[in-house]
């Protein structure tokens, strides 16, 4: 086995790894700007939604979905109410035919 210590290395060497280096971390951070614009640009915003939703003779909401302009809730009561999503005003009220017990 030979013993002698590796010979010093050449400045061309010590330039590539610093330069090798220095590319490393430019391509981290510009993968991180790249995730953070993305996160801050593409994070969902809530629709608007009225202050205040007041249901009729003290129905009780039991599933509620949303359109475009439209919120609706269909009560315990077998009823879906149709709302504007702005201003919160009752636009329609939809009676729910109840299955008769041969038909289920």
């Amino acid at each position: 086995m030979d013993d002698t210590p590796d010979p010093a290395p050449s400045p061309d060497v010590k330039f590539l790894k610093w330069l090798v280096t220095t590319l490393a971390a430019v391509m981290i951070c510009g993968v991180l700007a790249v995730v953070i614009v993305l996160v801050i640009r593409l994070r969902p915003t809530p629709p608007p939604l009225p202050s205040e939703i007041t249901l009729p003779g003290g129905a009780r909401a039991t599933a509620v979905t949303q359109g475009d302009d439209w919120i609706a809730i269909v009560t315990e009561a077998e009823e879906i109410l149709v709302y504007d999503r702005l201003t919160g005003r009752l636009r329609q009220r939809v009676q729910i035919a109840p299955q008769d017990a041969a038909t289920r």
